[in-house]
């Protein structure tokens, strides 16, 4: 009796020192985010400084996305409300003399240009006093004109609506060879590290191998987003490229039939 008395005092003993040496239990994401964190810290000039690229250029990708959402937004609207007075006006010259509350419109700009290069022909000697085009003069050319008129304007609604992408072109397609920069100058850090250390240990290259992980993330976390928003863009400025052309033909059929006739 004594004995059995004695055996569990002393499991006893060894359970209470072993619930007092089990460390407190931690969340794995803490100890994976505190372990990115310390990376980062105490990573190479050269490895922060790519970091501090690859997030600069993520920040203004994501600058310019949001800029193009409104400007892409504000100018549907702005064209959706010219297009509809478009096809309600009773003649070019009234529209035109309400062109000013249209500003916004990129289909008002190019109907601005279109029309003052109609007035210009108009005045021009090539049409005759009666109102007919003069034989002597190339056949159209008035049109022609005309067409370059709106062409020019339109090549420049574009120019505008192209503005900035080039940046997010530049981030999609340079972001993960940056971010590869850093991987392959952790790995010499790594390789150095052995060097003066004589030691292949998991301590030794542990350090210089999580900077090249870290930069190659923050390179793809970059790049990706800015070629997803660039392509959409880009297919954006193409349909409104084809919206800007189809308000052409359709201005220059109103100017043939009521113009140029004969």
């Amino acid at each position: 009796m004594k004995t059995m008395n004695t055996s569990l005092i002393i499991l006893s003993s060894i359970l209470s020192q072993t619930s007092l040496a089990a460390p407190t239990p931690t969340s794995p994401n803490v100890g994976i985010q505190m372990g990115a964190i310390d990376s980062l810290l105490q990573a190479s000039f050269i490895v922060q400084l790519v970091i501090l690229i690859l997030v600069s250029l993520s920040v203004l990708c994501w600058g310019i996305a949001w800029s193009k959402y409104k400007q892409f937004k504000k100018l549907k609207e702005a064209n959706d409300i010219f297009d509809q007075q478009f096809w309600k006006m009773s003649s070019l010259d009234d529209l035109f003399e309400k062109i000013s509350n249209y500003q916004a419109s990129s289909h008002a700009r190019v109907f601005k240009a279109a029309y003052v290069e109609m007035k210009k022909i108009a005045e021009s000697p090539l049409l005759n006093k009666s109102g007919q085009q003069d034989t002597d003069s190339p056949q159209l050319s008035g049109i022609d004109n005309l067409e370059r008129s709106m062409r020019k304007a339109i090549e420049t609604e574009l120019g505008d609506l192209e503005s900035r992408l080039t940046i997010l072109a530049s981030t999609g397609s340079t972001g993960p060879f940056i971010g590869l920069f850093g991987t392959v100058w952790g790995i010499m850090n790594s390789f150095h590290q052995i060097g003066r250390t004589g030691s292949a240990s998991l301590a030794a290259v542990a350090p210089g191998i999580s900077e090249a992980l870290i930069t190659t993330a923050v390179g793809l976390a970059a790049a990706i987003p800015a070629v997803i928003i660039y392509n959409n863009y880009v297919a954006r400025i193409r349909k409104e490229e084809m919206a800007l052309n189809n308000f052409s033909a359709d201005f220059l059929n109103i100017v043939k039939r009521n113009f140029f006739k004969g």
